[in-house]
């Protein structure tokens, strides 16, 4: 079983892998651990739960490790994920091409207004039938704060088991349903505060 923690740096690991395939055929935990300013111990730990251990001298072969990272993403095996909101951030993310490079495709928003309804975007009414059809089980929230409970509760109802969530506002959800908030203004806050 991977750790939430390890699946989080996953994608910052094949990134960089990426980044060097290029360069070079093998890597070390060491060179990745250095690439990516990340603990020594840590960055072996990660790889060694998704792909085994390197060999001595060589560490890993670039393409091997980038295989067993995106097979421990899911990105052999796709899935699904719908947009709840279909403002301008539903939008930009309904258009955003790198969701496909971890396994997910995101190509249909559903939002409450009819002025917003057309390609891609339908009516709030089809959810739950849109997802029993097409087996969704992710769903990105980007409605309003006052809207999002509301919202949510739609999502579960439809199937929906882990939302990640735009909204500022904290989800009151049966156990079992999985939410990750991103919070752009709290990010960027954080960011400015490195810059003092």
């Amino acid at each position: 079983m991977i750790s939430k923690a390890t699946l989080s740096r996953l994608p910052e690991y094949l990134e960089y892998l990426r980044q060097q395939e290029s360069f070079v055929t093998d890597i070390s935990a060491t060179a990745i651990a250095k690439g990516l300013h990340l603990g020594e111990v840590q960055v072996r730990k990660d790889l060694s739960s998704v792909c085994g251990n390197g060999k001595p001298k060589t560490g890993y072969n670039i393409d091997d490790l980038k295989s067993s990272i995106e097979h421990a993403l899911g990105k052999k095996q796709k899935s699904e994920a719908v947009i709840i909101g279909a403002g301008k951030l539903g939008k930009a993310l309904l258009s955003f091409d790198g969701f496909s490079e971890y396994g997910l495709l995101v190509r249909t928003a559903f939002d409450s207004s009819l002025e917003v309804i057309g390609d891609n975007i339908l009516p709030m009414e089809e959810l739950a039938s849109y997802c029993s059809l097409h087996q969704v089980e992710i769903g990105i929230l980007t409605v309003p704060p006052e809207y999002a409970q509301e919202a949510s509760e739609k999502m579960v109802k439809a199937g929906i088991k882990a939302i990640l969530c735009f909204s500022a506002k904290s989800l009151n959800l049966p156990d079992g349903i999985a939410v990750h908030y991103e919070n752009l203004a709290l990010s960027l806050a954080h960011l400015k505060q490195k810059t003092v």
